[in-house]
């Protein structure tokens, strides 16, 4: 099962250093979202991250990043829905509803799915989906490995996630949760609850 990784909103200090040892670690694809944050200041991480890992590199804004820095592909949302004139690459999306998971497999590499479970990192925000509907969905070929599950995946659920049928795992809170910018001047916690993940997940 892929499993993909999504940055936290904010920048923070040694973004990039953390960034480069999933990488080491066997990172497969990063997901660069940053919701309202200027370019410039994507551009600055990416020079940072070696160019070796550029290809493994999703951007959700400021699509020109991706022929820039030679990056993986862009991913469609609410924020940029469109894929731009002449593009090609890789295109992946965020979907909500299993209507949007039909529609978007149609012209994505992959889609996102969520929320699965209950959220980590945005409190209040609960599973959209019952185990039921999921594993229905998945008897009717709707979730298959072009869908991947986010929203609260974690240690804990991620085995159920690949049980449920799903093609990978996006986390977010379950991991950078184990790392406070604020405070922490080590990251070996979160390096560490990577490789459970990864191990889980293959």
């Amino acid at each position: 099962m892929k499993l993909i990784v999504i940055t936290t909103p904010a920048y923070f200090v040694e973004e990039d250093k953390i960034i480069t040892a999933l990488f080491d670690e066997g990172l497969d694809t990063l997901h660069l979202r940053k919701p309202d944050t200027a370019p410039v200041y994507a551009e600055r991480l990416l020079t940072l991250i070696p160019e070796k890992y550029h290809r493994h590199i999703v951007v959700h804004d400021h699509f020109y990043l991706k022929n820039e820095y030679k990056l993986k592909g862009i991913h469609l949302s609410q924020r940029n829905p469109l894929i731009p004139d002449n593009y090609t690459g890789h295109v992946s999306a965020s979907c909500h509803t299993l209507d949007e998971v039909s529609a978007d497999k149609k012209i994505c590499d992959y889609v996102f799915l969520s929320p699965i479970f209950d959220s980590i990192s945005k409190k209040g925000y609960s599973s959209a989906f019952t185990p039921e509907t999921i594993r229905e969905a998945a008897s009717r070929g709707i979730i298959d490995k072009k869908v991947i599950a986010l929203g609260g995946v974690d240690e804990d659920n991620i085995l159920k996630a690949k049980d449920f049928g799903f093609g990978g795992a996006a986390v977010l809170g379950g991991l950078w949760n184990k790392f406070n910018p604020a405070s922490d001047y080590n990251y070996q916690q979160l390096i560490t609850c990577f490789k459970r993940l990864k191990e889980l997940a293959d």
